[in-house]
C-alpha cells in the first residue's frame, strides 16, 4: 500500500523581528484579516429571517406586481414565481439596499430594464472575439472549498501599450471588453444554485501586480459601477492579491463606489504572501499554478482534480516527505508545490534493497519565487520509496505547499 507522510528534519531557533512602524496598507490589511473569519454567507432561508425581512420580501413582491415588471426574469428565474430561486434573487436586491423595499424596487427596475437593453440573457453565448484574454484577464478558474465558483481577473498584461490600445483603444473597443467581461460573469452566475443553502455567490479574485492604475481608472469604475448596479449580492468574497504599495490610492478611488456590505468582504493579501492567503479559500488542487497552486488549464478537461495534501514548512526546516510501497516497474506521477518557493527541492528514489544505490530522481536545486508547480515521474526498476525534500533551512518565513501523487503499477505485472 501507498503512504505518504511529510517529516520535518530541523528547526533553527530564529531571533524575534524588530518591530516596525505600519503603513496605512499593513494596517488596512490587518483589518481585512481580522474581518475575514468571522464573515458569514447568507443562507437565503425565508425562515430565518426577521420579522422585518420577510415583511419587506412580501412588500417587495406586492409593489412587483403592481408594476409593469410583474413579468420580469433574471438569469431564467421569474422573480414571481413564488418559489425558493426567486425568492434568493429578490433577497439579494433587498439586502444590496439594506431591505429598504422602494430602493430595492427601485434597483430591480432598473436592472430588469439594463439586461433587456444590454442583452445580458444571452451574451454568454456569444463570441465577442477575446481569445487572446480567455484564461489570462478574466477567467472562471474551479471552485472553492465550500463549492463557489471562482473567478480570477488579472490586468497587467494591459500594462503593454499595444495591448491596451487593441482593447481600450475608443469607446467602441471599451463597450466590447465591458461586453466579455460581462460574458464572464454571467457564465459563473450560470452554475449557481439560486437556492436556500446552496451556493448562489461566486468569489472573485483580483491580481492587482503590474495593473496599469491610471489608464485602467475608466474602464474599472464602470466595471465596479455595472457589477454593483446590476449584480447584486453575487459575489461571496473578494480577494486582492499582489496588492502593491499605492494600493491605498486604489483603495480611496474605488470606496465611493462600494457598499459597507461589499467591502465587508474585502480580503486583502500583499505581494509574496498569494499561495498563504489563497489556501485558506480554495484548495491547492484548485488554485492556478501561477498563484502557488497546482491546477493548470489542461486539467480541467479531466474531470474534478485529484486531491492534494497540504503541509507547511517552517523557517529553518526542512521536511522530507515520503511516499513508500512503490513495486518495481510502477510509475509515480506527482505535483509538487511550496508558495514562494525559495527554497532547495529534490527527489529521490531509495531501493528497499539495503544493496542497492539511492537514485537522485531530481538533483538539490533553489528553487526561484515565482517557479510553478514541480510536475514529474519516474518508473523505478526494482520496489522502494520516492522521497522528496523542501529545505527551507535559509528562510525565517513560514510557507504553505502542497503536493499530490499517483502510482501506476508495470501494465506487464
Amino acid at each position: 500500500m501507498d503512504s505518504s507522510s511529510p517529516i520535518p528534519l530541523q528547526q533553527t531557533p530564529l531571533a524575534s523581528p524588530k518591530p516596525s512602524k505600519k503603513s496605512f496598507v499593513t494596517s488596512l490589511m490587518e483589518v481585512a484579516t481580522l474581518r475575514t473569519p468571522s464573515f458569514k454567507e447568507d443562507t437565503y432561508f425565508v425562515s430565518g429571517l426577521k420579522p422585518s425581512e420577510k415583511k419587506a420580501l412580501q412588500d417587495l413582491k406586492d409593489k412587483l406586481i403592481a408594476s409593469d415588471s410583474s413579468d420580469g426574469a433574471m438569469w431564467g428565474v421569474k422573480l414571481l414565481a413564488g418559489d425558493d430561486k426567486a425568492d434568493v434573487i429578490l433577497l439579494k436586491f433587498l439586502r444590496a439596499r439594506d431591505f429598504r423595499v422602494a430602493d430595492a424596487f427601485n434597483m430591480i427596475v432598473k436592472c430588469l430594464e439594463w439586461r433587456k437593453e444590454f442583452g445580458a440573457d444571452g451574451v454568454a453565448e456569444e463570441d465577442l472575439g477575446f481569445k487572446e484574454l480567455e484564461g489570462v484577464v478574466a477567467y472562471m478558474h474551479g471552485f472553492d472549498r465550500c463549492g463557489h465558483p471562482v473567478c480570477y481577473n488579472a490586468y497587467g498584461v494591459f500594462k503593454d501599450k499595444d495591448m491596451y490600445e487593441r482593447i481600450f483603444g475608443d469607446e467602441e473597443k471599451l463597450k466590447k471588453f465591458l461586453r466579455w467581461r460581462v460574458q464572464v460573469l454571467e457564465k459563473g452566475i450560470n452554475v449557481l444554485h439560486f437556492k436556500p443553502g446552496g451556493i448562489n455567490s461566486i468569489i472573485q479574485v483580483t491580481d492587482l501586480k503590474d495593473m496599469p492604475k491610471r489608464e485602467l481608472r475608466v474602464a474599472s469604475n464602470q466595471i465596479l459601477s455595472l457589477f454593483q448596479d446590476n449584480y447584486p449580492e453575487m459575489v461571496a468574497r473578494k480577494i486582492f492579491i499582489n496588492v502593491p504599495w499605492y494600493f491605498s490610492v486604489l483603495y480611496s478611488m474605488f470606496s465611493p463606489f462600494l457598499t459597507q456590505r461589499t467591502k465587508s468582504k474585502f480580503v486583502i493579501s500583499k505581494e509574496g504572501n498569494v499561495a498563504e492567503t489563497l489556501y485558506k479559500f480554495i484548495r491547492p488542487e484548485d488554485v492556478p499554478v501561477q498563484y502557488g497552486g497546482l491546477s493548470r488549464p489542461s486539467d480541467l478537461q479531466n474531470g474534478p482534480p485529484k486531491p492534494a495534501s497540504e503541509f507547511t514548512v517552517k523557517g529553518g526546516e526542512k521536511v522530507n516527505i515520503q511516499i513508500e510501497g512503490i513495486e518495481a516497474g510502477a510509475t509515480i506521477t506527482w505535483d509538487i508545490v511550496v508558495g514562494g518557493w525559495d527554497l532547495e527541492y529534490s527527489a529521490e528514489f531509495v531501493p528497499s534493497s539495503q544493496g542497492s544505490y539511492i537514485v537522485a530522481v531530481e538533483k538539490p536545486r533553489k528553487v526561484a519565487p515565482s517557479e510553478e508547480a514541480i510536475h514529474n515521474s519516474f518508473t523505478p526498476k526494482e520496489a522502494g520509496k520516492m522521497v522528496f525534500s523542501v529545505d527551507n533551512s535559509a528562510s525565517r518565513r513560514k510557507k504553505v505547499a502542497a503536493y499530490r501523487y499517483i502510482v501506476r503499477k508495470s501494465a506487464s505485472v
